[in-house]
């Protein structure tokens, strides 16, 4: 009589398969999720809320040098607020939240360097950076068109610069449907800006002769 021997290690393998597909399909009907609500209305609304919440906190002309200025900051609080809007659920929406925090941490050790030091490191890193831009210019003339093409669109989405293609397809698609979801709602709020500006001086006293 044959006996069924039953392979334990074998079993778990196959559990850590099953449970990791059904992780990966789960991200992936979640993000689907998240692009259809980027154009739904009542995201938009919300985006819009926190944006003007955003904006009221920005200083266009801030006395500190470090601080972004003018479009810069307004641009900054925008993808900010998208950022936290996808909840943390795409590598894009990490790589904005992850990288203010980073530049935060940077100024902080600059401040804390001495000049001197401060202007060596910057001298050192604009030559590394220069042989680094002529290298790689060098190596992405060698690829082919597809992969060119590939680095370009991976360089352009935040947090995938050196993801697989088939996670760029899937984070562009996500942050795609945001933009223009954050067009929408900056257009609008544009609008009632504007509008509210020419109502209030056309309602505004004609200047006394």
């Amino acid at each position: 009589m044959a006996s069924v021997i039953s392979n334990p290690v074998g079993n778990m393998n196959f559990d850590r398969i099953k449970r990791k597909k059904k992780k990966k399909s789960l991200i992936k009907e979640s993000q689907q999720n998240q692009s259809q609500n980027w154009k739904s209305e009542t995201q938009q609304q919300i985006y819009s809320s926190r944006l003007i919440q955003a904006l009221s906190q920005v200083s266009l002309n801030s006395p500190s040098p470090s601080a972004p200025r003018g479009g810069r900051a307004v641009r900054e609080a925008a993808d900010r607020v998208l950022a936290v809007a996808a909840k943390g659920r795409t590598r894009w929406s990490r790589a904005i939240l992850t990288s203010r925090i980073k530049l935060k941490f940077r100024k902080q050790k600059r401040a804390r360097a001495s000049p001197a030091v401060t202007a060596a490191l910057a001298t050192g890193s604009n030559r590394a950076k220069k042989s680094r831009v002529s290298v790689l210019r060098l190596k992405s003339k060698s690829l082919p068109a597809v992969q060119r093409k590939v680095k370009v669109l991976g360089r352009l989405v935040p947090g995938c610069r050196k993801q697989p293609l088939p996670v760029i397809l899937e984070e562009a698609t996500d942050y795609i449907a945001a933009l223009e979801m954050q067009v929408r709602a900056m257009s609008a709020l544009t609008e009632l800006l504007s509008g509210g500006s020419v109502g209030s001086s056309s309602s505004a006293p004609p200047p006394s002769s």
